[in-house]
């Protein structure tokens, strides 16, 4: 079980990725550390480390939605320290995605890494993908 300031943050997470959704990454953005090992690992391209890259990112991965929703978090795993955390879990969400007019089902598996940074919760990493259920041995490789 997480401490409830580490829940509460993770809720305001939450919260944060239904706004990215509708194209908004200001809101995840402020849960973010700002300091240089501060990474994030999207479906749109590579990782990036470093706040500047990591804004940067986000800004453009918030392009590629439009008036979308969260509609679920399942947690997979979850454990904390007084000053770091993680979690896993599979997050949903409905959005139209990359200019269609659509609304389409999202899902992701996401790790996040939290850290205590001056008495407050923050992001310093988050890895998502669309890998939600089995593949063949052959989905590894490169093209």
């Amino acid at each position: 079980m997480l401490a409830s300031d580490l829940e509460k943050f993770i809720e305001q997470d939450h919260l944060a990725a239904d706004a990215f959704v509708k194209g908004d990454p200001e809101p995840l953005k402020d849960l973010y550390s700002r300091r240089n090992d501060v990474v994030i690992a999207n479906p749109f391209g590579p990782a990036a480390k470093g706040w500047e890259k990591v804004a940067a990112t986000m800004d453009r991965a918030a392009t590629n939605y439009q008036d979308g929703e969260a509609t679920g978090f399942e947690r997979i795993s979850e454990y904390a320290t007084a000053d770091l955390g993680y979690i896993i879990e599979v997050e949903r969400f409905r959005s139209k995605v990359g200019g269609g007019d659509k609304l389409v089902p999202i899902a992701l598996r996401v790790t996040t890494i939290f850290r205590r940074e001056e008495g407050a919760w923050k992001i310093v990493l988050r890895h998502a993908d669309p890998i939600t259920s089995a593949r063949p041995p052959t989905s590894i490789v490169g093209v």
